[in-house]
């Protein structure tokens, strides 16, 4: 099994995904555990003299201005973490837990937290056994940290709360982590604070999210392709020296994958035949550019997130080059949860224009000859009709997610925490964005396979054959009379979702970029 090894300096977006998704094994390196007890004896330090310090010897947030005594301490950091175990609502997804835990370590083990070996330790046997505990969906404002989230996170820690088990039953911590050999933590001073304070949650959402977007680009440029095909648009549009002249990368990308899946194909350039046209659709013609911008802000988008697993977000800080123990500001969410809206916009109107698409190949008036809703015997058959109608709905709930998280605030703890970042609000909406668009491009990929099959005479170029081959393979079938369609779309919406799509593709044309 593949082991990811934490350092004190940050961890990959593939070290995230290798744990999140994959179970990977993780270890400390030697580094970080002397990390770990370097900062540990500056806390321990500072706990022993007389003058409060925020996080160590004095109550939280608004109630920062007690100074708790020494006999108090464990119970405040314990308290810290029960009362913060406040979220309500539907659990959160297995993979976002384990990356949610799995960022808060790497902070944890970069020396700057004032955390303690063993409990990094303990983080680490946590996630290696496949333990999950409960996270609600509700309880975060991005600011502070994801606080509700990580608190049921240390809750586990702690031996307390519910977990899940690594055969997905949801038992008590404490006999999961009997069952697993191991010990409940006891919290010492700093360390519950140094457990909730962080963008953990968001930045894991970004993450995964960035990875299924990487393949939903490169598939909405094969669907794209196919569309253009059906349509006997022209391919002239995707010519390098068009798009060199307006050099955005993302845009030259998109162009170059649309023109290789169409390289050698008999359905293009039939634009100038019975019903001639100057020019595409927008939607046919412009769709470089708008799946390219998109493109753009995912750029953007892991520009942020490589930033935040570089960097050890918590509050205060220990800074064991001159021994300090600072509050600071790191914990606010805002540059991350920008870009969780941001792609979530780029993803609704990449959904909207091959929506525009699916709905021009069923249109007999746009669709260049072939026949209404695609269906075999229009009248008696509906044909993809209602298709349409799941896809323009799926569009529609895309563009209300659109709507950004990031530009609402809502003050919190009497005032002092009085300008919050959405920041998870954002993740979990944009999550919902990115399985609306698979599903938006399965159902475009479904359509235009069935309409280039539908043009007797013509050959589509030999990576659309392949895909439409390996689409039929996976169970979605093709052109015929009316049937129950939901099992073909939920085919289709898999063989997308699994990347089987691109691969398909890139078997013929070698890797899209």
């Amino acid at each position: 099994m593949h082991t990811v090894v934490v350092g004190t300096s940050g961890v990959t977006a593939s070290d995230v995904l290798a744990v999140a998704r994959a179970n990977a094994r993780i270890e400390l390196s030697e580094e970080a555990l002397a990390a770990l007890a370097e900062a540990r004896a500056i806390v321990d330090a500072l706990a022993a003299k007389p003058d409060p310090v925020y996080g160590v010897s004095t109550g939280f947030g608004a109630l920062a201005t007690r100074h708790i005594g020494q006999e108090l301490r464990t119970r405040l950091q314990r308290n810290i973490v029960r009362s913060h175990a406040a979220g309500m609502g539907p659990r959160v997804e297995r993979e976002v837990v384990r990356a949610l835990m799995f960022l808060r370590l790497k902070t944890v083990c970069s020396g700057h937290t004032g955390v303690r070996p063993e409990v990094a330790l303990s983080m680490a046997d946590i996630l290696n056994a496949g333990i999950t505990p409960v996270v609600h969906e509700y309880g975060s404002l991005g600011c502070s940290g994801d606080l509700a989230p990580l608190s049921h996170c240390a809750l586990t820690l702690m031996g307390e709360g519910d977990a899940e088990g690594p055969d997905g039953t949801v038992r008590p911590a404490a006999e999961l982590l009997a069952a697993h050999g191991i010990a409940p933590v006891e919290l010492r001073e700093k360390e519950g604070l140094a457990l909730l304070n962080g963008t953990d949650g968001m930045l894991g959402m970004l993450i995964m999210a960035l990875a299924d977007l990487e393949t939903l680009y490169k598939s909405a440029d094969v669907t794209a392709a196919l569309s253009l095909e059906a349509l006997l648009g022209t391919d002239k549009v995707l010519a390098p020296e068009l798009h060199a002249i307006r050099p955005h990368p993302g845009q030259g990308a998109s162009a170059a994958n649309m023109l290789a899946v169409l390289k050698g194909s008999g359905l293009t350039g039939h634009h100038q035949d019975e019903a001639p046209r100057v020019q595409d659709a927008y939607s046919v013609r412009c769709a470089p550019q708008v799946a390219g911008a998109g493109r753009d802000t995912m750029a953007h988008a892991r520009l942020v997130a490589e930033r935040e697993l570089a960097s050890a977000v918590d509050n205060p800080v220990v800074l064991p080059a001159d021994g300090r123990v600072e509050s600071n500001g790191n914990f606010h969410g805002a540059p991350v949860a920008y870009v969780l809206d941001f792609l979530a916009i780029a993803a609704a109107d990449l959904a909207s224009i091959a929506e525009r698409r699916t709905d021009r190949l069923l249109d007999k008036n746009r669709s260049h000859g072939l026949p209404p809703f695609l269906a075999d015997d229009p009248g008696v058959d509906s044909g993809l009709m209602i298709a349409q109608y799941t896809q323009a709905a799926l569009v529609s709930e895309m563009k209300r997610l659109a709507v950004p998280a990031s530009a609402d605030s809502i003050p919190s703890s009497a005032m002092q925490e009085d300008h919050v970042s959405m920041g998870w609000s954002a993740a979990r909406k944009l999550r919902t964005a990115v399985n609306n668009l698979t599903r938006v491009l399965a159902i475009e990929l479904y359509t235009a396979a069935r309409a280039v099959e539908l043009r007797e005479g013509l050959t589509p170029a030999p990576a659309t054959r392949a895909a439409i081959d390996a689409l039929r393979e996976a169970g979605a079938e093709g052109p015929g009379p009316d049937r129950f369609l939901a099992p073909d779309l939920a085919a289709a919406d898999g063989f997308v979702r699994a990347g089987r799509l691109v691969s398909a593709v890139e078997r013929v044309t070698g890797p899209l970029t």
